[in-house]
């Protein structure tokens, strides 16, 4: 139960700040709904909702799996016609998906698990139209060294702090994590300018799963606390994400 409202947590952080960009995006270029690709998008958690506001949206994804259930969503919430799943990875994407063919592009939880993040920053570069939207959402660094230190593995919180990837050993599952100084780089050597900068999760993988279970209210104040402090730089520097919002 508090995995899935904290998913739901970050998911409506993302999807909020993700709106207002699209609605800035579809008063430069009126005429209907959006043409997003969501690259790594799964069973469709952003692509399907944004379906049902009137945008067309190509979800890339290598799970042929992912791509069965993307499509078993859109035919629940009747938008099959304006969701289309295509198997591939972010180094396919050009050819994939057209380039300059995008409004708007997701990379959620993929530049982390890619073989070469500053390539797939390029692809994703090729496919937007000129003043196309990012919203790019990844792993940061010192969000697991606090977690790590905390659960008293004090020796794999000082690996994660010094790691080039952000890794706290051999056995860590996540490829890679970033910085904020280190990523908005990447973006800009990409050709990306990076607006806006949020912090997703900077409390809620730190308050005890037993107090939001229980205590009346707390999942509706963890969520105002989150959304409070998402613009602050110094909460925001330890999200366990960042969402970045940039355009080409």
């Amino acid at each position: 139960m508090v995995d899935r409202r904290r998913r739901s947590l970050r998911t409506a952080l993302v999807g909020e700040a993700l709106r207002v960009a699209l609605a800035g995006r579809s008063r430069t270029d009126p005429g209907g709904g959006l043409d997003i690709v969501d690259l790594g998008g799964g069973t469709g958690g952003f692509a399907v909702p944004l379906a049902v506001e009137g945008h067309r949206v190509t979800v890339v994804d290598p799970s042929p799996d992912a791509l069965a259930s993307l499509e078993r969503r859109a035919s629940d919430e009747g938008v099959s016609k304006l969701v289309r799943g295509v198997q591939g990875d972010a180094a396919e994407l050009p050819g994939l998906a057209g380039e300059s063919s995008a409004d708007a592009v997701l990379c959620h939880g993929v530049l982390e698990v890619v073989d070469d993040p500053v390539q797939a920053l390029q692809a994703m570069a090729s496919v937007l139209r000129e003043g196309g939207v990012l919203s790019l959402l990844v792993a940061q660094r010192n969000a697991v060294v606090l977690a790590r230190a905390l659960a008293g593995h004090l020796a794999e919180a000082r690996i994660a702090l010094q790691d080039p990837d952000g890794r706290w050993g051999p056995t860590d599952p996540m490829p890679r994590r970033f910085d904020e100084a280190g990523i908005t780089a990447q973006l800009a050597d990409a050709g990306f300018m990076v607006h806006t900068v949020h912090g997703v999760r900077t409390f809620a993988d730190l308050v005890p799963a037993a107090f939001v279970d229980s205590e009346p209210g707390a999942a509706d104040s963890l969520a105002e606390l989150e959304r409070a402090a998402s613009q602050h730089p110094a909460f925001r520097a330890l999200a366990t994400q960042l969402h970045i919002l940039a355009t080409r």
